[in-house]
C-alpha cells in the first residue's frame, strides 16, 4: 500500500467529536480577554475562529454532505468566509452562546456522518473553486479543517502569554 488506509465515516466522526470537545474545553477555559484578543489586526480571535468552524460545519461540511445525499452531481456553492465572519460579529458575542450554536450544528452533522454508507462516499458535486468533490473528500477535509482551527485556537493562547513569560521564553526556542 502506498499510503495510509482511509478513515471510515465513523472514525472521522469520532475524531471530530474529539477535536470538537477540545475546542469547547479551550473556549470554556479561556478568559474573556483571551477569547476576544487577536494576535494581529488581520487574525481572528478565538471567538471568531469558533464562529468560522460553526459556519464551515453548516455550509461546507455537513451542509455539503446533505446536499450531495439529496442530489448527486449538483453544483456546490462557494462562500466567502471573511464576509460571513464580519456579518456574524462573533468577537462581540457571548462565548457560551457560540458554544451552544457549535453543539447545535456539530452533533446533527456527526449523526449524518455516522450513517454514511461506502456507496455514499463517492457521491459528488462540482465546486466552483476546486472542481469535483465527493462526500469522501468533504468528510476527510472536515477532519483536517477542524484540526487546523484547533491549532489556531491553541496558537492564539500561546501567543497571548508569550510576552508574559520573561526569561522562560528561552525554553521555547521560538
Amino acid at each position: 500500500m502506498d499510503g495510509p488506509a482511509p478513515l471510515t465515516p465513523t472514525e472521522i466522526a469520532s475524531l471530530l467529536r474529539s477535536s470538537g470537545g477540545a475546542i469547547e474545553s479551550e473556549v470554556r477555559a479561556a478568559s474573556l480577554d483571551l477569547l476576544s484578543w487577536r494576535p494581529s489586526p488581520e487574525a481572528w480571535c478565538i471567538k471568531e475562529v469558533l464562529g468560522h468552524v460553526i459556519e464551515a460545519d453548516r455550509r461546507g461540511f455537513s451542509g455539503r454532505v446533505r446536499e450531495l445525499l439529496e442530489r448527486d452531481g449538483r453544483e456546490l456553492a462557494a462562500w466567502d468566509q471573511d464576509e460571513v465572519e464580519r456579518a456574524r460579529h462573533d468577537r462581540d458575542r457571548d462565548a457560551r452562546e457560540l458554544l451552544e450554536e457549535f453543539r447545535s450544528v456539530r452533533e446533527p452533522g456527526l449523526q449524518i456522518l455516522e450513517r454514511l454508507s461506502a456507496a455514499d462516499l463517492s457521491r459528488s458535486g462540482r465546486h466552483p473553486k476546486v472542481g469535483d468533490l465527493s462526500i469522501g473528500d468533504v468528510i476527510n477535509e472536515w477532519m483536517h479543517h477542524d484540526r487546523n482551527h484547533l491549532k489556531q485556537i491553541l496558537s492564539n493562547s500561546q501567543t497571548y502569554v508569550w510576552p508574559h513569560m520573561g526569561a522562560a521564553q528561552g525554553f521555547s526556542g521560538s
